[in-house]
């Protein structure tokens, strides 16, 4: 049975360090990081392009469900919900990735530092924070984990 993993959590929790170790970790797996799907200069949030975005991902995601290829369908994404999805014959493992305010801070003030991130995606991201801990998923704390332990919390969730 082909497994889907949805792995979302605010930035700089480590979705897309942890999404690529079980990539690897995991047979016949795939990679889809919503982050690909939006990733435009200047980024701009509107109706439209939110809209957009979620279409991309639909259309991938499901592409990904049916080939027969793909055991392991792994998603990343700063996401809150997802539908649209053809789930039919697949198990779906769906992780919240968190971290403390302070572990996540760090964090993010080290990207800043490296010009990696803009300043503003501190507060937003401490601000979305809470809204993982209220989701029907399964919690990976990620403060005193590196990405290839916090794939292997995930991959022992099926």
């Amino acid at each position: 049975m082909k497994t889907l993993y949805l792995i979302g959590g605010p930035m700089g929790v480590g979705k897309s360090a942890v999404g690529q170790c079980l990539k690897r970790m995991l047979p016949r797996a795939v990679l889809l990081d919503g982050d690909w799907c939006w990733d435009a200069d200047p980024f701009v949030v509107t109706e439209e392009t939110k809209r957009m975005a979620l279409s991309n991902i639909r259309f991938l995601l499901n592409s990904f469900l049916r080939c027969s290829e793909y055991e392991n369908v792994v998603f990343c994404w700063v996401m809150h919900r997802l539908s649209g999805l053809d789930l039919s014959g697949c198990r779906t493992v769906s992780v919240s990735l968190t971290a403390s305010p302070e572990a996540l801070r760090a964090r993010l003030e080290r990207d800043v530092a490296l010009g990696a991130r803009p300043a503003d995606v501190i507060g937003r991201s401490l601000a979305y924070l809470p809204l993982y801990a209220a989701l029907d998923t399964r919690k990976i704390d990620t403060s005193h984990l590196d990405a290839e332990a916090a794939a292997r919390a995930a991959a022992a969730l099926k």
